[in-house]
């Protein structure tokens, strides 16, 4: 099926405008989803505003329709603020709208396709958890913490008041990428002054915040605000991140050819039940506090044997269902993903010009509910 007659059968009129900037949209708003209580969802990042070096770059309708198509309703957008502004400090307050249009379609997009819409600050001013140096004045630390945080709170505001009005159903967002190792108060304090912003603008925004130690650790001195706490889906990253270059400390001869179970250098021996005592259980008393949790990102780059990836998602995927946790892929297509992920020992399946992982994909969807 040629890549246009997917779209058209998909249903979606590339030209309707459904998101006006600013607008409320009608809908119940009383069956509409809150804090405590949100669906299992399950999907992918998709990256098109992901490193801030291609503001121009569009999210391709062709993603939210394979999602639709394969049983995915979960798209979360970690973006940059380079995107639509820049790293330097007197020009943290301008915001060029214009690259926002490409937002409003994903938001589209997602509202076409029933895909919900988790918009991330991957890039925040101040940190990013890659090039964390890159940023002129540090979010966390430093006699001028305050000048980055203004900033971060700023860039919140305009994303809130022009996505105001849209039902948490379809829209959601999730604060800042993987906050670095920090006393929990540091990170606290920020999270409590970006959620006052942005509940100042719109009260009833469904908000994530991420875990504690890049994502890894729950933060119970934020339990009280009503939030999404949302996790990650890596360790042991000798198994997940095999080979990846960007990883620190990795050298070719420093990781082993992973296995699973896998032992580690240590000697200290990974499997399901590690994964459940030390990935799962410390989230339990957050979730007695009626705090849903979310796997944000998860994955395992291409370089792992894929059987071996295979059998380390599924038990991590046994695990989140057993716990109710939704996530998302770190790829829909790309190295992570299940679609274009250049692995050498896969029989890719062509499917919509695309190159299938059929057994990722199955898999996947094997633990959807």
């Amino acid at each position: 099926m040629e890549r246009r007659d997917f779209l058209k059968r998909a249903g979606l009129a590339t030209a309707a405008t459904l998101l006006t900037s600013g607008s409320t949209l009608a809908f119940d708003e009383a069956k509409d989803i809150r804090p405590g209580n949100i669906p299992r969802w399950y999907g992918f990042n998709l990256l098109a505003k992901f490193s801030g070096n291609q503001p121009n770059r569009k999210y391709d309708e062709e993603d939210f329709a394979l999602m639709q198509e394969l049983g995915f309703n979960f798209a979360r957008l970690p973006m940059s603020y380079w995107n639509w502004s820049k790293p330097e400090v007197d020009k943290w307050m301008d915001i060029n709208e214009k690259v926002f249009l490409d937002v409003d379609q994903a938001v589209n997009f997602g509202h076409q396709y029933n895909v919900h819409i988790n918009m991330n600050l991957h890039r925040i001013p101040g940190y990013c958890i890659n090039g964390r140096g890159l940023e002129p004045i540090d979010l966390f630390y430093g006699p001028e913490k305050d000048k980055a945080l203004e900033a971060a709170i700023y860039h919140w505001r305009y994303i809130t008041r022009r996505y105001k009005g849209i039902p948490n159903r379809r829209l959601s967002f999730d604060l800042l990428n993987e906050p670095p190792v920090t006393p929990n108060e540091n990170y606290a304090r920020v999270v409590r002054a970006l959620v006052e912003a942005i509940r100042e603008e719109d009260p009833k925004r469904l908000i994530f915040a991420d875990g504690i130690n890049v994502g890894r650790d729950p933060v119970p001195e934020i339990a009280d605000l009503g939030l999404v706490q949302s996790c990650r889906g890596y360790d042991p990253m000798q198994v997940s991140h095999y080979r990846a270059s960007w990883v620190p400390g990795y050298t070719p001869d420093s990781w082993p050819k992973p296995s699973w179970p896998f032992t580690d250098k240590n000697g200290k021996t990974w499997n399901k039940e590690v994964l459940r005592k030390e990935k799962i259980d410390p989230w339990r008393p957050l979730m007695k506090k009626g705090v849903n949790v979310h796997v944000g990102e998860w994955g395992c780059y291409k370089y792992t044997p894929h059987e071996i990836c295979l059998s380390w998602m599924e038990d991590f995927l046994s695990l989140w269902r057993e716990m109710g946790w939704g996530w998302s892929l770190w790829n829909l297509k790309g190295d992570f993903g299940i679609f274009n992920s250049g692995r050498k020992d896969v029989n890719y399946e062509n499917f919509r010009g695309n190159q299938l992982d059929r057994k990722m994909l199955e898999l996947l969807q094997k633990y959807r509910a």
